[in-house]
Parts: C-alpha cells; structure tokens; sequence
C-alpha cells in the first residue's frame, strides 16, 4: 500500500501561518516534500526556515489564490521542481465579519476571492495535471463549520465556504474513479490570525481595528490549536474521510439544521416517513 505522504509531495496555500503551517509539519513529519504558498511572504519565510532547520524539504512559492495565473504559475513551479503533486490542500482563507446587508462590494469580492476561488484555481491548476500522472493522491479543501451551518454576522464567509463543502462533494464523487480521495475541512475555532491577517490584506480594512459589534456569536467549548487540526487531518487522508470535523460541539449544530430541514421536508411535502430511494453519493 502506498504511504500517503513519505516522499509524496504536498502542496499547501495559506501555508504560512495558522493551519496552513500545521499541515507542513505535520507532512513533514510523515516524510513528505513541500510545497508552500502564502500571500504573506515574511510569514511563507518564517514556516519554511523552520521547517528546514527541522530537516523538511521546502520549496516556497509567493502566491495570491486570487489570481488564477498565480495559482497557474504555482502549479507550473510545483511540477517543474518536484516532478509530482500527490496532495494538494486549497488551504488560504480570509473571514470577513458583520451583516450582509452593510458589506461592501470589496468584502464581497475580498472574501470570495480568496476563500471560494481560490480553491477553484486550485482545482482547476493541479487536479488535471494529478489524474494524468496516475499516481492517486489527496485533495484537502479548507472551508468550515461555518460552510455547514449558517451564521449571523458571517453571511459573506458562509457564502464562501458553503461553496468549498458543494464543490469538494462533487469532487469527491468525480475523481473517485481516478483513485484521488477529496475531503473538506470544517473547523470550529481555531488558534489563527485569520482576523488580524484579513484586516492586513482587506483593501477596505488595513490598519483598521475590529468592531466589536460585527463578531458573531459564537460560544466554542473547545478551541483548536492548528497542530490538532492538522493531525486529524492526516487521519483523514488515512482513512479517506470526505469531512473533516474536528470540534465536539458541531455535532449538536448539525443535528439542529439536520431536524430543521426535515420538519420543513415533513410539513411541505406531508409525509410522515422518510423516501425509500438513497441519496445520491
């Protein structure tokens, strides 16, 4: 059986800082060669050094998953220097908060771009080039709890990462066949600078200080560091798990729009009992 990561190469956007950085070490760690790219280029920096000094093979790539030529170039630099990509994590990610009805076009943009597009560049740049090589492999896309439930004063960064959990289901469903295994990440909370970073590249929001009114309300039990993160996902490559959930009170979330959604099935369509007929997938 083929080792999902020793001497595989991974490639990780949003790789230089928060759970991007945990996924690097925690490949590393299983032998992988890395590929990294951040927009952040102090911080892509930072991780690789650290990561070299620990003995990993690190090749760094400044990138910014808005710009599908960059992603294109990434891609380009990835397979011209390693010769391969086996896993790929669409991991770059940006969180916009307040109320639909105050967001900008720039937040709209903003956050779909990186958030959305850029795992659709992702997809779009590697997957192709990944079934032709024939060689399996894993792609990870980060979305979040919040790509599962619904959340006041996360409209915009809901939107975004509905659309990771939508596209990496499909996914998940076409390259099957291909022996290349899809998983979607769903996060709780999660010990990152998402927010201070978001107010660093958002073109509306650089130097500006959080309004405390816009966060929403959110209660964790737990709260993540993204080393655990990054563990359960290497289970999940393991194990071939499409979701990837990582905090105990996501259970209680799903089950409550799970039971929403079927009384609205029950009270609209006036069953009592559930179709015989699978879902698809």
């Amino acid at each position: 059986m083929v080792d999902p990561f020793r001497e595989r190469v991974a490639v990780i956007t949003g790789g230089g800082s928060g759970i991007g950085a945990g996924l690097a070490r925690a490949f590393a760690a299983r032998g992988a060669r890395l590929v990294l790219a951040d927009i952040d280029e102090e911080a892509l920096a930072a991780t690789s050094d650290e990561l070299a000094a620990a003995g990993a093979r690190v090749l760094t790539v400044p990138t910014d998953v808005r710009d599908r030529a960059a992603v294109r170039a990434l891609a380009d630099r990835a397979f011209a220097e390693c010769g391969a990509v086996h896993l790929l994590c669409n991991n770059a990610g940006v969180a916009t908060f307040g109320p639909i009805v105050r967001a900008s076009d720039a937040d709209w943009d903003f956050t779909l771009g990186v958030n959305l597009l850029g795992v659709v560049h992702g997809v779009q740049a590697f997957v192709p080039r990944m079934i032709e090589q024939g060689e399996g492999g894993h792609v990870v896309n980060t979305a979040s709890m919040a790509g599962l439930v619904g959340m006041a004063m996360l409209g915009i960064y809901c939107t975004s990462k509905f659309g990771v959990v939508g596209l990496s289901e499909a996914l998940h469903l076409e390259l099957a066949p291909h022996g290349i295994g899809v998983s979607v990440l769903c996060p709780g909370l999660v010990e990152t600078r998402i927010g201070e970073n978001t107010r660093k590249l958002h073109p509306e929001l650089r130097g500006a200080e959080p309004d405390p009114g816009d966060a929403p309300a959110i209660r964790p039990t737990v709260v993540l560091t993204p080393d655990d993160v990054a563990a359960r996902v290497v289970e999940a490559i393991e194990r071939g798990w499409l979701y990837v959930i990582t905090h105990p009170e996501q259970w209680d979330m799903l089950r409550r729009r799970a039971a929403r959604i079927e009384r609205a099935c029950r009270e609209q369509l006036g069953t009592e009992t559930a179709p015989s007929t699978p879902a698809p997938g």
